[in-house]
């Protein structure tokens, strides 16, 4: 099996933390999809990583997708719950995560492609908002427990710990950490799992 992917990418790196703590062998293969010799398109028809080969030619995308076969998959405690009410919640903790790393590349990646850089624009300001939003709601879930639901580590916990990662790196501007002391805390503690620590290496 054999994950393609940038190291840059929030969702590759979504993808990693579930690989860890999956415990889940995956060869990874450096490939960026702006790269002409990429060979991303010949296994996800959006061009689009992470995608994941795997040994019988079939591929798979996206992240989600790629993250609910490696739960099933792996061993160790459930990223997504078998409890339809439970599973809907971390499932929408996910689409929380995601939505401010896609606010997040539109401000600093999608914004190289369009009149609205001034971040006093209509544009700008919406993208802004989404991600304070966005922030706060983790910030009022992860001070009712140790993790977003339930008290216990789930996917809802990756997507939010892969959003203030990209807002770190992507981002610093926000400084989220004065503004959301809770997410502070929580990121704290969050960044310590080793699956963190093997995905989100200090050097980069």
């Amino acid at each position: 099996m054999k994950l393609f992917g940038s190291p840059g990418s929030p969702y590759v790196r979504k993808v990693l933390v579930a690989q860890y703590e999956k415990n889940i062998a995956c060869e990874f293969i450096l490939d960026r999809p702006s790269d002409p010799q990429t060979r991303v398109p010949q296994y996800n028809p959006l061009g689009k990583v992470p995608v994941v080969l795997l040994d019988d030619g079939q591929s798979l995308y996206d992240s989600s997708v790629i993250v609910e076969y490696f739960d099933g998959l792996g061993s160790g405690a459930r990223l997504i719950p078998d409890s339809f009410v439970e599973r809907i919640k971390v499932r929408q903790g996910e689409a929380l995560g995601d939505g401010i790393v896609d606010a997040t590349v539109a401000l600093t990646h999608d914004s190289r492609y369009t009149k609205d850089t001034d971040p006093h624009s209509t544009w700008y300001q919406k993208q802004l908002l989404k991600i304070n939003r966005g922030l706060a709601e983790l910030e009022s879930l992860v001070k009712k427990n140790s993790f977003c639901y339930y008290n216990q580590f789930s996917l809802a916990d990756i997507c939010a710990g892969m959003a203030l990662a990209y807002l770190d790196r992507a981002y610093p501007v926000l400084n989220w950490r004065h503004q959301y002391p809770g997410l502070h805390t929580y990121s704290n503690l969050l960044f310590l799992r080793p699956s963190f620590i093997k995905a989100y290496p200090k050097e980069t």
